[in-house]
């Protein structure tokens, strides 16, 4: 059953932002965008490639009014340690979501059982808190921020525009289409 379209399922975690440990969970994703992201393991070789994009994004991203959260089965201590040790994750400022016990990785059906590690997994969720983008990727296959970022738009777009779709490459300011029965076999 796909993800898309349903609600996060409960969770309560903490995680590290800005020196601080703070609590995360269902609710504070809720009431904004938010993007989730999942990643195997803290002090590994891809994963602080792809925190370090987001982090180079991450102003563009709170100029739409989203949230990121990276998550993996590490704890928030780890994360604090990685933070503390690597220039690519000393430049995140977003908060990382410590999921030891896995249960918000096994939420969004990313958990990979026999190692205790999550696939590379891209959520994004509207304020009311259902998925509207669910992406896994292998996790030899790192990820780009700023197709997310165009991803988000679309999102965003589509929320306020009812009646209107994104075609393939859509980007902000490109044209939109109108889903009819006159555009049937027209494109």
């Amino acid at each position: 059953m796909s993800l898309i379209n349903t609600e996060i399922k409960p969770f309560k975690a903490t995680a590290y932002k800005d020196g601080k440990f703070i609590d995360v969970t269902d609710a504070t994703l809720k009431g904004k965008w938010s993007v989730v992201v999942f990643y195997p393991a803290d002090f590994t070789f891809v994963c602080p490639t792809e925190l370090e994009d987001l982090a180079d994004h991450y102003a563009e991203f709170q100029k739409l009014g989203v949230e990121i959260y990276g998550v993996s089965t590490d704890t928030h201590f780890a994360h604090k340690a990685w933070h503390d040790t690597s220039d690519a994750i000393g430049k995140v400022k977003y908060p990382l979501v410590g999921d030891p016990t896995g249960t918000i990785t096994r939420n969004f059906d990313v958990m990979i059982e026999e190692e205790g590690l999550a696939l590379r997994g891209t959520f994004v969720i509207n304020p009311e808190g259902q998925i509207k983008l669910c992406e896994i990727h292998d996790n030899g296959i790192g990820r780009d921020a700023s197709e997310l970022l165009r991803k988000v738009k679309a999102a965003q777009y589509v929320a306020a525009h009812p009646g209107e779709v994104c075609p393939a490459k859509w980007k902000e300011g490109a044209a939109t289409l109108k889903p009819s029965l006159d555009l049937v076999g027209k494109i």
